[in-house]
């Protein structure tokens, strides 16, 4: 093991080390920003291309630095509420008995060939992650994933692996996501699902590598399944059946909403919510009984929620001292000057690293592409390889950055070491990236449009 890695510090420590090193950015790089318009498009503000201006510097001292931490909390409010309210929903079902009956079942469905648990999870959050950029979401599902590969006799890397990672392998080659490529093609006035066809195609390769080196390493690392405890033999009753029906069901109308309606976390908590409250009492637990059961979930949320607000508080820190535009500036500019290909694959690479100080993919279409898109055309590159570009660069590296506070969320809850996930996951990204830029380099000499 790297000595560097094995002294890898607590998920607290390294966010607040970020959010520190962000203070000390601000007092060495020139602050400055971009005009802002309302986009009637997309009905958020964008960047004007070309008006880039320096500012007066804005340096982050160590007090604000520190009120970037509550203020951060605050500017991830409706995430923290959701996992909240999500993972109070999940603590009632648990309460109920549906999950670990529903997991016990599933296995003795299994049989065998338990094996098919990997792919199939990965499968399906790689599908959520494709259509409605499935993240947050994840971090209540963490104690039903590790109570599921607990049955299966492998271990809880396997269980972020199959979850998160599958679904940011979804949300990085998804040709339908509404809030990442639906956002970046509305910005570049592409129609809406164009290339879908060959988005699908790396999505597809994409998933097979991932879901290939899961597997891998879930059948190296695998123990004898755990034994089922003897209360847990007992069949799935209707009860505990209709409720994991509810469960899913859940999911499903709130995906609707999101396509449909663009719903967004507020909906998703209020479903959940709504969903607990019925299956504590369809499941005979009281009134008294499903509260109760509430509160040991938003408990056990707690220092999840604080992971989030603490990786939120980095771009606090940032956007006060005026220089995420002066970084975005500097990187895209030397872009105008390269050939074709090389341009593209220069603009994968700069998404990648600006998602390291602007994880949200939203925000970081609505800032980078009226940037990049006149700079697609001046080149002769098409713009469907431009919203690539954005796609592709980003995806994968929230597999591996310890700013993204859902990553690291989901770490603590499983009781992974980042040092030990990093190892993990390090290689299947690189592997992702390369394929990234293949696919961007083929796109861009076949002329995708």
């Amino acid at each position: 093991m790297s000595p560097m890695l094995s002294r890898i510090p607590h998920p607290l420590v390294m966010l607040l080390a970020c959010v520190f090193a962000a203070a000390v950015l601000t007092h060495v790089v020139r602050a400055g920003e971009f005009e802002r318009r309302d986009d009637p498009a997309t009905g958020r503000r964008a960047v004007v291309a070309g008006s880039f201006h320096p500012l007066p510097q804005s340096p982050v001292g160590p007090f604000a630095a520190l009120m970037a931490l509550p203020q951060g909390m605050t500017e991830a409010a409706a995430v923290i509420f959701l996992i909240f309210l999500v993972g109070g929903a999940f603590s009632v079902v648990e309460h109920t008995g549906a999950f670990n009956q529903g997991v016990v079942w599933l296995v003795k469905v299994l049989g065998d060939r338990t094996d098919l648990v990997v792919p199939i999870c990965c499968v399906t959050f790689a599908a959520c992650g494709a259509v409605e950029g499935m993240w947050e979401e994840i971090v209540p599902l963490v104690p039903v994933l590790l109570l599921l590969v607990r049955r299966a006799g492998y271990d809880p890397i396997t269980a972020v692996a199959m979850s998160i990672g599958a679904a940011a392998v979804g949300v990085a080659f998804s040709p339908i996501n509404p809030f990442s490529v639906g956002i970046a093609q509305k910005v570049a006035q592409l129609p809406l699902l164009s290339g879908l066809e060959f988005r699908m195609a790396v999505l597809v390769a994409g998933l097979v590598i991932w879901t290939w080196w899961t597997m891998r390493h879930a059948k190296g690392m695998r123990t004898a399944p755990e034994v089922a405890f003897r209360e847990t033999t007992v069949p799935l009753d209707w009860r505990q059946a209709a409720i994991l029906l509810m469960v899913g069901a859940t999911f499903a109308v709130y995906v609707f909403g999101a396509v449909r309606y663009d719903w967004g976390f507020n909906e998703l908590g209020a479903l959940f919510f709504g969903m607990g409250v019925v299956a504590g009492l369809l499941a005979g637990l009281g009134i008294d009984g499903t509260a109760r059961a509430f509160v040991e979930g938003f408990r056990s949320m707690a220092f999840a929620a604080t992971l989030i607000g603490f990786a939120r508080a980095i771009f606090v820190v940032l956007d006060k001292g005026k220089i995420v535009d002066t970084v975005i500036n500097g990187m895209v500019t030397p872009l105008a000057d390269l050939p074709a290909v090389v341009f593209a694959l220069g603009m994968t690479v700069v998404q990648a690293a600006i998602s390291i100080a602007i994880p949200s993919t939203s925000g970081r279409a609505v800032l980078t592409m009226p940037i990049l898109v006149p700079m697609s055309d001046l080149l002769g590159v098409s713009r469907q390889v431009t919203v690539l570009a954005y796609q592709f660069g980003a995806g994968v590296i929230n597999h591996i950055l310890p700013t993204d506070g859902t990553l690291m969320a989901v770490l603590a809850l499983a009781g992974v070491r980042f040092d030990r996930w990093f190892r993990f996951a390090a290689p299947a990204c690189a592997m992702l990236f390369v394929l990234g830029l293949l696919a961007i380099a083929v796109a861009v000499v076949t002329g995708l449009r």
